[in-house]
């Protein structure tokens, strides 16, 4: 079974310079101030280069691409 993966913001360490939503227009849209609003769907296929790809461009490092809580939840930690 492949992880499910998507995309998330940390609102702390969002500045709001919009880049994400540029790159990842497909799950990332900016409110009026112009911070990021994520669709929590996982992401597949081709769609998945251009999140990493978002998240690598993040000028504060706020965006991860990362598996979904459900399945992180289930996984035991690593020792």
């Amino acid at each position: 079974m492949s992880a499910r993966l998507k995309v998330r913001v940390d609102p702390i360490l969002c500045d709001g310079h919009g880049l994400c939503a540029e790159l990842l227009p497909e799950r990332i849209s900016l409110d009026d101030w112009g911070y990021p609003i994520v669709d929590g769907t996982p992401i597949e296929g081709a769609l998945l280069a251009h999140a990493r790809r978002a998240a690598d461009a993040c000028p504060v490092v706020a965006l991860r691409v990362e598996r979904a809580a459900a399945e992180a939840a289930a996984t035991p930690p690593a020792r």
